[in-house]
């Protein structure tokens, strides 16, 4: 299996190296010759004799580190002091915190923020619950709710083991889409429980982003938590999928030279991803979308189905095909994959339509390795950092929020899935290319840009639901709610 050094397993070790001519060289040398990436060689003081430098190396995995720093230390003329892992070290005290937006410098600034200027914001939410969107942080914040059963590569590790991942997320919505966001993990994994917890937090937020929860549950939590809450719910890894899924294909239909409404689909894991992926395409119009799992393809003869299946089964696969993934890629022109490494190859990608389009999305190893199919394939897309075309939720969920938010929008519609995947993929513009279908996480275009489409789109279909509720405080009574203002003298006398 093909493996790169990544910054995911970065190690820093402090080395106390001779100071005779040619010994760097030596240790940057073997450092090479191991699969090690030196990223940085820096002076932290030279001693009597030696020279003391902290040397920073990506590494492939923790096997592959740990071979690294035992490699160093057994360097005649080289003594590893310490070292550590980058990655642990920018998880020490957790990666967020709470920033005040308002400063507290004097007794004025007190007396508004906290008691007794406070207690007149209350009452004005008391007598309007409405206000509170506009009052209080839940105007910019979102709930991340895990319950840690299906974390990303990782399986069923708990809540407690979830919550650096989650912290992450909040991070990635603060960055690119200005969204306060603050992770809930939670120590149940039981369907009516988790509804009722997020029920009862609910007040605090102005979405909730579901994350890494095993199916079938995840589509009942939604479903029941979108029939009960006067807020957005959003399950991150269903929707955000679909969407990023939906943006690379469409611009990867373009490459190919093909029309979306002629396109045949495979999609091999039919879970909560692979599940919402299909959904959206077919309300995108793909021409013809068959599902393959465990027991082969989704088709309505098939025993024992699960209520997600069922529907599945009689909205896909209209041609009745039956068998596995080879006879579901036979003539295919696109492969969707949401399951697990190993299970495509050339031999099958080449019984494929021309010009055959692959998404290997499976994490951390696709469901076949990139340099397996170049020249096979004609568009290639994993969810890897390191190779081209990364399907990340990341280019989904900072902006999707955002809109939701700004638009005051309290549900959530295909429609907007689908002007938010059209928005990405026109960030693309005129550089699109087999290596280039998805803009880079990093592009700042596209956050706004999914936004501005999702505000659009909740407008058009009458789903928005503008901030009215400006502050007035001249014309708030002692309830707090507002009322009309007394006329006042006129301007002419």
């Amino acid at each position: 299996m093909i493996q790169h050094p990544s910054a995911s397993f970065a190690l820093t070790a402090r080395c106390s190296i001779i100071n005779r001519p040619g010994m760097l060289g030596q240790l940057t040398s073997a450092i090479g010759e191991l699969g090690g990436d030196i990223r940085s060689l820096d002076i932290v003081r030279v001693d009597r004799g030696a020279i003391v430098r902290d040397v920073t190396v990506l590494a492939a995995n923790e096997d592959h580190a740990y071979q690294l720093v035992k490699l160093m230390q057994g360097l005649p003329g080289v003594e590893v002091l310490e070292y550590s892992d980058r990655t642990f070290l920018a998880h020490l005290g957790g990666k967020i915190e709470v920033v005040a937006r308002t400063p507290i410098r004097t007794r004025e600034d007190l007396s508004m923020v906290y008691t007794p200027g406070v207690a007149r914001i209350s009452l004005a939410i008391a007598a309007d619950h409405s206000r509170a969107r506009n009052l209080t942080i839940k105007r910019n914040c979102v709930a991340i709710v895990t319950d840690g059963s299906a974390v990303l590569g990782l399986g069923n590790i708990g809540p407690e083991a979830a919550l650096p991942v989650m912290e992450g997320k909040a991070m990635l919505f603060k960055e690119f889409g200005k969204v306060d966001a603050f992770p809930i993990c939670l120590a149940t994994q039981d369907v009516d429980a988790i509804v009722a917890t997020v029920a009862n937090i609910a007040p605090t937020f102005g979405g909730i982003n579901l994350e890494d929860i095993s199916g079938p549950r995840c589509f009942e939590i939604e479903r029941r938590l979108s029939e009960r809450l006067d807020i957005p719910v959003f399950h991150d890894d269903q929707h955000g999928t679909a969407v990023v899924v939906m943006a690379a294909l469409v611009n990867a239909l373009k490459v190919v030279g093909k029309r979306i409404e002629d396109a045949r689909v495979v999609c091999l894991g039919v879970g909560a991803a692979g599940t919402a992926v299909s959904k959206l395409l077919l309300t995108a119009g793909v021409g013809d979308v068959i599902g393959v799992d465990r027991e082969g393809i989704i088709s309505e003869d098939l025993a024992g189905l699960s209520d997600s299946h069922i529907w599945y089964a009689a909205h896909t696969n209209k041609r009745g095909i039956r068998g596995g993934l080879a006879q579901a890629l036979a003539g295919a022109d696109a492969f969707i994959g949401t399951s697990r490494s190993g299970l495509l190859d050339a031999e099958l990608v080449n019984t494929m339509a021309r010009q055959p389009i692959v998404f290997a999305l499976a994490n951390p190893e696709p469901e076949v390795q990139p340099e397996a199919i170049e020249g096979v394939a004609a568009v290639i897309a994993t969810g890897r950092s390191d190779y081209p075309n990364q399907i990340n939720n990341v280019l989904c969920f900072p902006g999707f929020f955002r809109g939701l938010l700004d638009s005051g929008a309290r549900q959530i519609t295909d429609s907007m899935k689908l002007a938010a995947a059209r928005a990405i993929a026109a960030t693309v513009g005129d550089d699109l290319h087999p290596e280039y279908i998805v803009p880079s996480v990093f592009n700042r275009a596209v956050a706004p840009a999914v936004a501005a489409a999702v505000e659009a789109e909740a407008t058009r279909s009458g789903l928005a639901h503008a901030l009215v509720d400006l502050v007035d405080p001249l014309h708030a009574g002692e309830s707090g709610a507002l009322h009309a203002a007394e006329p006042g003298p006129d301007p002419a006398t």
